[in-house]
């Protein structure tokens, strides 16, 4: 009986520690960051594109 009670106050525990875990992931993530990263990181996937197009473009003009 004694041991049923540890085993359900530390399942409370730990629901409440993953929760404000969970929180404070959330918290640094999206207020403590801003946007300015995501911004930046949403824009990598392209700049590759940007790159090669300026890459072909100089490759067109050495051969005219």
């Amino acid at each position: 009986m004694a041991i049923e009670h540890i085993f359900d106050s530390a399942s409370s525990i730990m629901t409440v520690i993953s929760f404000t875990t969970f929180l404070g992931i959330l918290l640094w993530t999206f207020v403590l960051k801003g946007g300015k990263d995501f911004e930046t990181q949403a824009a990598l996937p392209f700049a590759d594109d940007v790159v090669d197009h300026a890459d072909r473009k100089a490759g067109e003009s050495g051969h005219g």
